[in-house]
C-alpha cells in the first residue's frame, strides 16, 4: 500500500468490510461529521474499522486517539496525520509507524 491520503472512498469501503452492508446507513459525503453512533456504527465495528485502517496502511494509532474520533471526518484527519511522509521517515502527525513496516 502506497503512503496516499487515506480518502473518504478509502474508508467507506473499510467500514462496509468492518460492519456489513447496511443500506440504511447512508455512505456519502452526508455522513462526514455525523457521528458514528448515529450512523448505527457500534464500537465493534469501529475496533475493526481501525485494525483494518492499521493493518492496510502499516501505522499504529494508541487507543485513545481512536476513541476520539467519534465522526467519519475526525477518522480521516487522525489517519491522514498519522501516515508516514513520502519519504516515510516520519509520520505527518503525532503518530507512530509500525516497527518495520516499508510501504
Amino acid at each position: 500500500m502506497t503512503n496516499e491520503d487515506f480518502t473518504f472512498d478509502d474508508l467507506k469501503r473499510i467500514l462496509l468490510v468492518s460492519a456489513g452492508f447496511d443500506d440504511s446507513i447512508p455512505l456519502d459525503g452526508s455522513m462526514l461529521d455525523a457521528d458514528f453512533a448515529e450512523l448505527g456504527y457500534d464500537s465493534v465495528a469501529l475496533l475493526e474499522t481501525w485494525r483494518r485502517i492499521e493493518l492496510e496502511r502499516r501505522i499504529a494509532i494508541d487507543d485513545s486517539t481512536a476513541a476520539g474520533a467519534r465522526t467519519p471526518r475526525a477518522l480521516l484527519a487522525i489517519v491522514n496525520a498519522h501516515l508516514p511522509t513520502v519519504e516515510g521517515s516520519a509520520s505527518r502527525g503525532a503518530g507512530s509507524t509500525i516497527a518495520g513496516a516499508t510501504s
